[in-house]
């Protein structure tokens, strides 16, 4: 199914060498050697990382180079300091998780005094409860875990057609 229109067969080798007919440009090694050019290009002392950080520290601000040199880097912590880092890092997380859920669901502590045994306590959380809901309600703090009240007790009163309606929850 030659055609004239079509182009040649050229056939493609794996790493071609430099021919009059192929489309890949020659390679290093199939040209012939220059003078005081190696055969190879392969240096034996060279370092891949070498031209990275030559590149780096002609491109390096001097400003960040004299912090360097003003504060050097701390050295590597023991197992001491990785634990202390650790309760650290522990102890940041519950709080940020306190601090939100004493905004996002400030109700749990008010309906939780409200099941409790009357006491000083008790009438104390419930009182300060009152107070902070209160306060959070302008801000509409309390929209999102309304919503996601709502929208279980609509799937829980939800029934397929036909089926009786669901019974009343106290």
């Amino acid at each position: 199914m030659n055609d004239e229109r079509d182009p040649p067969e050229i056939p493609l080798e794996p790493f071609p060498v430099h021919r009059q007919e192929s489309p890949f440009p020659p390679l290093y090694e199939s040209l012939p050697p220059g003078p005081g050019d190696p055969y190879s290009d392969w240096n034996q002392t060279a370092d891949a990382h070498d031209l990275a950080v030559a590149h780096d520290a002609a491109r390096e601000n001097r400003l960040a180079a004299l912090g360097r040199f003003a504060f050097p880097p701390a050295p590597p912590l023991d197992d001491e300091g990785l634990a202390a880092r650790d309760r650290r890092w522990t102890s940041r997380t519950i709080v940020v998780i306190a601090a939100f859920l004493l905004v996002f669901n400030a109700v749990s502590p008010l309906n939780w005094s409200r099941q409790q045994a009357p006491s000083w306590l008790q009438g104390t959380v419930q009182q300060i409860s009152e107070v902070w809901v209160g306060q959070l309600a302008v801000f509409a703090v309390d929209m999102p875990r309304q919503g996601a009240r709502e929208a279980w007790m609509a799937a829980r009163d939800a029934r397929f057609i036909g089926q009786e309606p669901a019974a009343p929850v106290p």
